[in-house]
């Protein structure tokens, strides 16, 4: 194959992915925001949001994880015209994400009294237990969200969950603006303030998505009349087997991450800080090769769904050249402006804590350098992972998942991020080879899964 015969792909990756590139973007943005706004408060408010929103983190990504296994079913169905296949998938799908959000909710209810137990700035802890409180109850919509956002994307309109986000990311900030410093006439509620736009917010997003599918006649029969108490197992079983081992693959993922903001915080407010700021700017690259990664997912979907291999193969490796070549420019963006990046971050105008804003933004600059190299294989591993999962294979690569974080990457960042080794940049080195080995592992098996299925049918 020549190159043209990859490159003539990118328009209609991208028509497809800048949706949802958008809206995890949008997502990222409000953090930024908050981290920001928090951030005007002090230090010890941002590392309070920062904690409270690692354990956020990993509920979310179990209920995310979860709900993607709705995307190729409802794109296998979309490609072979079967309505009935596609609305079922919708409906046992809508039905097992609300029931998630509501579990997780309660578990993250249940996992506060750990922040104690891990050593974290008493100061810290004692800012974000009620702000948790709240965070908590907005997984029950954010899941929800997920369930109308990933059937969405399945039937290829990636631009309604997008819309949606904008929606809820305006009303957000507003929310925190006037609810953090109390403007208007409005209390002052501090980090609990930012809490409360959240939920708000994501609430919010749920109606007007489901107005939006409602409106549309391509989606219209899906989202009216939905029996969600009438069950079929066999659909049950099916979204199970798909989703739970996909919400594993993204747990282990996140869960290495939130292992960095932990040990972070061992070392202290500042490099938890610091790693707060490198972690809020690589998760903004990290959002354009996963918006690909669905692209890649919703595609390879709708060619398994038409059985037609060969072309299946070409679109997903034109997915991945165009990720590489994002990847590659974000890298040398954050290798040029490694040190004036985390300046965004802190208030240099503040001189009774100008020694912790120094301090923190010299751990971040080093900390980016790090995040410029992995940008290539965080790259490659989560757009392999999409095209696998449009596959519908997933148990596999969640084995290769947790082998790469946890029993390469993990050990890696417990060793060299002490403070007698390397600190900080030692948690980023066992994320850097957690995330490289997943990227050649993951390639190896789509590599082979696809050439496989091209024989079979030849």
């Amino acid at each position: 194959m020549q190159l043209s015969d990859y490159t003539k792909e990118f328009n209609y990756n991208l028509k497809l992915a800048t949706p949802v590139m958008l809206g995890m973007l949008g997502h990222t943005f409000v953090s930024f925001m908050d981290n920001v706004m928090v951030g005007q408060l002090g230090t010890a408010e941002l590392a309070a949001v920062s904690l409270g929103n690692s354990f956020m983190f990993i509920a979310m990504s179990l209920g995310i994880g979860f709900s993607t296994a709705i995307t190729p079913l409802v794109a296998e169905a979309d490609a072979a015209n079967n309505f009935e296949q596609g609305k079922s998938a919708f409906k046992h799908g809508l039905f097992l994400c609300s029931l998630l959000g509501i579990l997780l909710f309660l578990l993250v209810l249940l996992g506060k009294p750990m922040m104690y137990l891990m050593k974290q700035p008493e100061e810290v802890v004692q800012l974000a237990i009620p702000y948790l409180d709240l965070v908590a109850l907005s997984l029950i919509p954010l899941i929800v969200f997920q369930a109308f956002k990933q059937f969405s994307d399945g039937l290829s309109m990636t631009r309604f969950p997008m819309y949606a986000t904008i929606l809820g990311n305006i009303l957000n900030i507003g929310l925190n603006y006037l609810l953090i410093f109390g403007k208007f006439g409005f209390p002052e509620m501090g980090i609990v303030g930012a809490a409360y736009g959240t939920l708000v917010s994501r609430v919010v997003m749920v109606i007007y998505l489901w107005w939006l599918l409602k409106g549309k006649e391509a989606s219209k029969a899906f989202v009216t009349h939905v029996k969600i108490f009438v069950l079929n197992r066999k659909m049950i079983d099916k979204l199970l087997a798909l989703g739970a081992p996909s919400a594993m693959q993204m747990f282990f993922e996140v869960g290495i991450f939130t292992a960095a903001i932990w040990l972070s915080g061992l070392l202290g407010k500042n490099p938890q800080a610091a790693n707060q700021i490198a972690l809020n700017l690589s998760s903004m690259t990290f959002m354009v090769a996963t918006g690909l990664s669905v692209a890649s997912m919703i595609r390879v979907g709708n060619q398994k769904g038409l059985k037609n291999y060969i072309e299946l193969r070409r679109i997903a490796f034109s997915t991945f050249l165009l990720g590489i070549i994002f990847a590659v420019t974000f890298g040398l963006l954050f290798l040029i402006f490694h040190s004036e990046l985390p300046k965004l971050y802190v208030d240099f105008k503040d001189l009774a804590n100008l020694a912790d804003n120094t301090e923190v933004v010299n751990t971040a600059s080093k900390l980016l350098l790090a995040a410029a190299i992995f940008q290539i294989s965080d790259s490659i591993q989560v757009l392999v992972l999409g095209a696998l999962r449009g596959l519908q294979d997933v148990k596999i690569p969640t084995l290769i998942t947790f082998l790469s974080y946890w029993l390469i990457g993990l050990p890696i960042s417990l060793y060299f991020g002490n403070e007698k080794v390397y600190g900080s940049f030692g948690i980023w080195l066992g994320l850097l080879a957690g995330l490289t080995t997943a990227a050649i592992l993951l390639y190896i098996r789509f590599n082979y899964l696809t050439k496989k299925l091209i024989l079979s049918h030849h």
